[in-house]
Parts: C-alpha cells; structure tokens; sequence
C-alpha cells in the first residue's frame, strides 16, 4: 500500500472529517513512528508506520458506517465535551467509532448525520457542494409576505449577506401569537437559522432539522438512530 497522507489517514480511521484533522495535525497532537508531525503535507504507510493521536494509536477502519440521529435538544454535537454535558457519542453504540457531519446547535434538535468516511463527510459539508438543510422552526409573532420576501433574498447577518433562501409559512397559532415555517438553506454559517430569523423581527422559539441533501428525518424517534441504506447513501454522493 502506498503512502497516504495523515489528514486521510485520520479521516479514513473515523477519528475526524480531513478539515478537524488537519487542525488536529497542526496542534502538534499527532506522532508517526513516535515523532511528532505538524507538516499537513506529511504522509505515512498502512502498512509499516504507527500513527497515533493523543497517545493513542490510530488503526485505518475499512468497513464504512454511516448513520442517521434524530439529535435532541440539549445534546452537543462534539465527540468529547469539557464540560462533561451528553454528546451525540452518548446516544450510539461505543463500538461505532463515528463522528458528526457538520453539526447541530446545543438547543436545536433533528436529523444529524455520523460517519466514519471522512471523503464523505467532506463532500457534505463543504460550502461549494451546497448540501441543501431543511428545518422547521417555531417564531414569534407573524412574519409578514414582505419580512418572507426579505428572508429568500438572503440577509445580512454577522456583516456577509446570506445565500438566497427558501421560507414558507405553514402553521399560525393565533393563541400564542407564534408561527410555524419551513426553512430551507444552502449554507452552514453558525447560528445561521436563528440570526436570518431576529434580523426580520422574529425570534426563534425551537428549531428541528428535518431534511438534509433530500434525505428526510421522516418518524425516528428523538434520541435514536439507524443505519442509512445503500440508496440513501449513495443518493447523497
């Protein structure tokens, strides 16, 4: 086997996507063969060099694992967490060394994807693949066909306009005085949902990703997961 380089190596392990491992390698944090690399255009061989990460030594996995969680609220979407709060690692099965595609916020709940293909969880995640990300969200207050129009021609949010956007309005609750809409983006900016909706007048009260690149979160359960299918896998690509 031909040398490979250590952002893949990581990736191909299902310790991280090749972005996070290369933040990894830059941090000084990974060793081949017991010298510490730091060079992200270095390489190592399957087959004779010893690469290990935090001490750890880190074995290339072969069989391919993809996944679908319905992510709580509540949950961070990080392999470990300083703060010892539940991670998405909590809610799948120890054996299953997988990490999140992108991520979900701390308070928003829905349809998270976890790997360990890193070639695959790039793809999903680079910006100039626009993986289009469906959510439903519950605001304050109506907004109005003007704020909606306002909205799809994209807003200017941490001072860079968005990508246009797709809005609708598909529930009114004249109880509460809160309404329900479908949102869908192209991007992946942080908080990005939440700071479209204040920059129109109308704060989010939940938010749920329902939808990513065409595959629906459909009836799972919160909390639960399941396996993707050949299909659903391959439709993604």
């Amino acid at each position: 086997m031909e040398d490979i380089r250590l952002q893949k190596w990581l990736s191909m392990s299902g310790v991280a996507s090749r972005r996070k491992a290369e933040e990894m390698i830059a941090e000084g944090r990974v060793y081949v063969n017991g010298v510490q690399v730091t060079e992200l255009g270095a390489k190592a061989n399957p087959q004779t060099d010893l690469v290990e990460l935090d001490g750890k030594i880190v074995e290339i996995v072969q069989e391919k694992i993809y996944i679908m969680l319905h992510k709580p609220e509540g949950v961070v979407t990080t392999v470990t967490d300083p703060f010892g709060r539940t991670t998405v690692m909590d809610l799948v099965p120890d054996k299953m060394r997988l990490y999140p595609v992108g991520r979900l916020d701390f308070d928003t709940s829905g349809l998270l994807l976890m790997t360990n293909d890193g070639e695959w969880a790039q793809k999903l995640t680079h910006p100039k693949y626009e993986i289009s990300k469906t959510y439903t969200a519950v605001v304050k207050g109506t907004p109005t066909a003007e704020s909606l129009q306002k909205f799809r021609r994209g807003i200017v949010i941490d001072g860079k306009k968005t990508a246009p956007a797709q809005i609708k309005l598909i529930k009114n609750d004249k109880k509460s005085t809160n309404s329900k809409v479908l949102i869908t983006i192209h991007e992946g900016r942080n908080h990005q949902v939440r700071k479209m909706c204040e920059a129109i007048g109308h704060k989010v009260i939940t938010l749920k990703r329902v939808e990513v690149g065409g595959l629906e979160l459909g009836t799972l359960p919160k909390g639960k997961w399941r396996p993707l299918t050949a299909k659903e896998v391959k439709n993604l690509k």
